[in-house]
C-alpha cells in the first residue's frame, strides 16, 4: 500500500535543544498511525510540522507524493494548502458561535457555496452524532461534544490526512472510553488516514494501527499495538508500554534454547529465558530481566518441579475490581502481580509463582 504521508529526515531546533532528530517515517493509506511517547519526546513538535504550523530545519515531507516542506529545495506549502485537518488539544472551539458556525469556518475561508456550506456542516455532523444541534452555542456544550464538534470541523472540508494532537486528554475517564470507540469507528467508516499524537498508553494500544515510540525526539520502535506490547526491542518501550516486573541476575550459561541466570534477588534461584536475537551476551554478565504482570502464572506450593519457578511471600493484596493487583516478596524485593478475581490470596502466604520463558525479556545490565 502507498503511503500518504512520508517523513525523512526531518529536524527541529530550538536553540541548543534537538526536539526532533533526523526523523524519518512512512505512514500508509486507510490507518491510525500514533505518535507515542513522554512529554517532551517530540511528538507535538512532528505533529505541527506535518500540519505547517512549524518549520523544520533539516528534512522532506510529501503528501501522496507531493513535496509540502523541503528544506533544501525552499519547498514550503502553507498549512491552509496542505489539506489536512487538525484537532487541537484545547478543541479551540469558539465560544461566540453557534455550533454551526464553528464547524463551517474551514469552508467560509475556502469561499465555498452558501448552499454547499449547509450541506457539508449538516454531514459533518451526523457523522460525529451531533445532527440537530446546529443552533446551539458553544458554551452550551459538554466537554465531549466540544470534542465532536472539533472533529466535525477538521472532517468539514474533506481532508487527506486528519491529525489529532492529544484529543481526548481534557476528558474524563468514562467518556474518554466511549471517544476512543467512536474514533475508531469514525475511521472506520471513512477510511481516512489519521495521525494520532498521545502520551496515553491504552489510547495508543487500543486505537492504531501502527505505533512509534519517540524518546527525545528519535525512534524507539514501531510497529502494531501488539508486537509493541509483546515484542518490545528496548527497556524504555517495554517500561513505557505497560506495568512489568523487574528482575536482575547473572549468565551461568547460554545455549540454542536459551539463556539460564541466577537471580540476584533470590541466590540459588535459576531463570531460563529466550535469547533476544538483537543483543549478544557472554557468560557471567549481569542482566536485566522484564515480565509482565498478567504472565505469571501460580502454582501450588507443592508443585515446583518446573523451571522457572520463584517462591515469594505476599505483602499486600488491594481488590480493584476486574481483578487483584498484589505484591509479593521476592528475597529483598517487591514484585507487582494480577490475579483473576476466583483467586484469594491473602498478607503473609507462601506462593510458587511460574515464570514461562517465552515470556521473559533480558537485557543488559
Amino acid at each position: 500500500m502507498a503511503a500518504v504521508l512520508t517523513l525523512n529526515g526531518l529536524s527541529k531546533f530550538y536553540g541548543e535543544v534537538k526536539a526532533v532528530d533526523r526523523l524519518s517515517l512512512e505512514i500508509e493509506e486507510g490507518e491510525i498511525f500514533t505518535l507515542l511517547g513522554p512529554s517532551g519526546c517530540g511528538k507535538t513538535t512532528t505533529l505541527r510540522m506535518i500540519a505547517g504550523l512549524e518549520r523544520p530545519n533539516e528534512g522532506e515531507i510529501f503528501l501522496k507524493g507531493r513535496p509540502v516542506v523541503s528544506v533544501n529545495q525552499g519547498i514550503y506549502v502553507n498549512p491552509e494548502k496542505r489539506n489536512m485537518g487538525m484537532v487541537f488539544q484545547s478543541y479551540a472551539i469558539w465560544p461566540h458561535m453557534t455550533v454551526a458556525k464553528n464547524v463551517s469556518y474551514p469552508l467560509q475561508l475556502r469561499r465555498v457555496a452558501r448552499n454547499t456550506v449547509k450541506e457539508k456542516v449538516s454531514k459533518a455532523l451526523a457523522l460525529v452524532g451531533l445532527h440537530g444541534l446546529e443552533d446551539r452555542p458553544a458554551t452550551h456544550l459538554s466537554g465531549g461534544q466540544q470534542q465532536r464538534v472539533a472533529i466535525a470541523r477538521a472532517l468539514v472540508y474533506e481532508p487527506e490526512v486528519l491529525l489529532l494532537d492529544e484529543p481526548l486528554s481534557n476528558l474524563d475517564a468514562k467518556l474518554r472510553e466511549q471517544m476512543r470507540l467512536d474514533l475508531k469507528l469514525l475511521q472506520q467508516r471513512l477510511g481516512i488516514t489519521i495521525v494520532y499524537v498521545t502520551h496515553d498508553q491504552i489510547e495508543a494500544l487500543s486505537l492504531s494501527d501502527q505505533v512509534v515510540v519517540l524518546n527525545e525526539g528519535r525512534v524507539e520502535q514501531q510497529g502494531s499495538a501488539r508486537t509493541l506490547y509483546d515484542q518490545a526491542r528496548t527497556p524504555f518501550v517495554r517500561d513505557f508500554l505497560g506495568k512489568s516486573i523487574l528482575l536482575k541476575g547473572r549468565i551461568q550459561s547460554i545455549e540454542t534454547s536459551g539463556v539460564k541466570i541466577e537471580l540476584s534477588q533470590a541466590p540459588g534461584t535459576f531463570l531460563r529465558c529466550s535469547n533476544n536475537e538483537n543483543i549478544k551476551f557472554s557468560l557471567e554478565q549481569d542482566v536485566d530481566l522484564s515480565v509482565r504482570p498478567e504472565d505469571v502464572v501460580f502454582r501450588d506450593e507443592d508443585n515446583d518441579q518446573q523451571e522457572n519457578i520463584l517462591k515469594g511471600t505476599v505483602e499486600t493484596v488491594l481488590f480493584v475490581g476486574d481483578r487483584s493487583e498484589c505484591q509479593v516478596k521476592i528475597g529483598e524485593d517487591l514484585i507487582l502481580l494480577y490475579t483473576p478475581r476466583n483467586k484469594s490470596l491473602k498478607p503473609h502466604q507462601k506462593v510458587s509463582l511460574h515464570l514461562p520463558k517465552e515470556t521473559v525479556s533480558l537485557w543488559p545490565a
